[in-house]
């Protein structure tokens, strides 16, 4: 039967196409490269070995945190991720064995390549690059003093720690303890790489739960200018979460929404995780399609088309997005849901933020405000405005949190716009007036004028139409009377 002609023509075509695909499978592996695949090493080495001999006594729950990780199952032990080269900027002696207390995404990216290499692009990489930012003068000096081996304690131990320090070695070869430990996710490692694994997967179990969870984004995104745990936890995606977390497959290995699970999406979700269409990225930006961190808003490829660079859009961005969405919402929906969201970050930025940044802008060019930064109230009133305020609002949209996006928003966007900012801008503009600055003084008031006599400010320069003022009234009564109607 082996020598039957049809079976010999079977096996030629058969070889032929194994053939073909080895080719195929060959050229396509040099047109582009493919990720690492993570195999286990056979055994432990023995420099992990007499690690872990060690510190099960000395460290019990690291040893337990790694017997429980993958990382164990693989054989990777402690070595295999804090071996060093003798020339490293922070290489000691340890126990015969030349290693580095840090573990840096460049030793990462000895077997996690492609995630090392998404994460390089994120903004999450950038984000230790704070020394001039407001967020670290206030820190370092408004809240702070250089009290701290030349640097300010309210740095080292607030914003360094969620956005990563430098970590510097001293000339003993110990690490400076200004700078380490920490776990920022943009941290500066003494080997020039960027960022820390640990932010999110926390040693030494690295954890695919921990790191899907909402806690893992929690250290960091939270509080006054960017509350997005408190905002997810508002909103329908957060209570479902929490209603139905034994449902959420999370140890899953693949975790795709839609397939794996159906109860709620996480941050990782939407920011990292598979779809049926989309892989995991470690590029949390890469599904963003506006940036709500400045004062105004601006698509996220904005700045990039600016210094003509060529990135992904925003409507690439979005479409990707959209595909997370897609998993458990229809089409219509989720377009609806990107306007009236859409429609919430163009409304901030036009009544308030651009407004705003003008007013403070004609303040600066004419010398009516000092070169040191929050030395003047409105400089404060102006900073709650957008990065406290306007922030909630814009995150509060993103994620449907509706309390983040009124009252804790845009009704206190508006307070301090109009009953704060103007007012202090006027009585800056007085007081430059007085001291011989009437020419900056003209232009300044004629700015203000300018803003307040477009129609969104009509109510409160009182130049709205009498048929809006009727119509209003009109409900207001109705409102009353259907209010007290109901309530004997």
């Amino acid at each position: 039967m082996d020598n039957h002609p049809r079976s010999s023509s079977v096996i030629t075509a058969i070889l032929t196409m194994a053939a073909a695909l080895c080719l195929i499978l060959s050229f396509s592996s040099s047109a582009e490269p493919k990720a690492l695949v993570l195999k286990p090493f056979k055994q432990l080495s023995q420099e992990s070995a007499e690690c872990a001999g060690c510190h099960k006594d000395k460290n019990p729950s690291l040893y337990a945190q790694w017997g429980r990780s993958k990382h164990y199952g693989a054989n990777v032990g402690c070595y295999e991720c804090h071996q060093a080269n003798p020339e490293d900027k922070d290489a000691i002696t340890h126990e015969g064995h030349t290693i580095s207390v840090i573990v840096s995404p460049t030793d990462c990216a000895n077997c996690h390549t492609q995630e090392v290499d998404e994460f390089a692009k994120s903004h999450h990489a950038k984000a230790g690059q704070i020394i001039g930012s407001l967020d670290n003068f206030l820190a370092e000096v408004v809240e702070g003093a250089l009290t701290f081996n030349g640097q300010s304690p309210a740095a080292v131990n607030g914003c360094w720690q969620c956005h990563g320090s430098e970590v510097k070695v001293l000339e003993n070869g110990d690490l400076d303890p200004t700078t380490w430990p920490n776990t920022g996710i943009g941290r500066i490692n003494p080997d020039g790489s960027v960022g820390a694994c640990t932010a999110c997967h926390q040693r030494h179990e690295f954890s695919m739960v921990q790191a899907r969870r909402p806690e893992a984004c929690g250290k960091c995104h939270l509080g006054p200018d960017h509350p997005q745990k408190e905002i997810y936890e508002e909103s329908k995606h957060g209570i479902n979460f929490y209603a139905n977390v034994d449902r959420m497959n999370l140890d899953s290995a693949k975790w795709i929404v839609g397939e794996d699970y159906d109860a709620a999406p996480t941050c990782a979700t939407c920011h990292m995780s598979a779809t049926r269409e989309l892989p995991v990225t470690h590029d949390v930006g890469n599904r963003i399609s506006w940036t709500l961190r400045p004062a105004i808003s601006e698509k996220i490829d904005a700045k990039a088309k600016a210094q003509g660079k060529e990135v992904k859009s925003w409507e690439a961005r979005r479409a990707d997005m959209m595909n997370v969405c897609e998993s458990c919402h229809t089409k219509s929906m989720i377009d609806s849901f990107y306007q009236q969201f859409d429609s919430l970050v163009v409304l901030y930025n036009d009544k308030f933020a651009r407004p705003g940044k003008d007013l403070m802008d004609v303040l600066k060019s004419e010398k009516m405000l000092t070169e040191t930064a929050f030395d003047e109230e409105i400089e404060w009133t102006w900073f709650y405005l957008w990065h406290h305020e306007g922030r909630r609002a814009r995150h509060g949209a993103a994620m449907q949190a509706p309390d983040y996006v009124q009252w804790h928003g845009m009704y206190e966007v508006a307070e301090r716009f109009y009953i704060e900012l103007v007012p202090q801008f006027l009585e800056v503009v007085e007081k430059a007036e007085h001291n011989g600055n009437t020419e900056g003084a003209e232009k300044a008031r004629a700015i203000l004028a300018e803003i307040l006599d477009r129609p969104e400010h009509a109510w409160f320069s009182g130049n709205e139409p009498e048929e809006v003022k009727k119509a209003r009234k009109e409900a207001q009564a109705a409102f009353k009377a259907r209010y007290l109607s109901e309530s004997k």
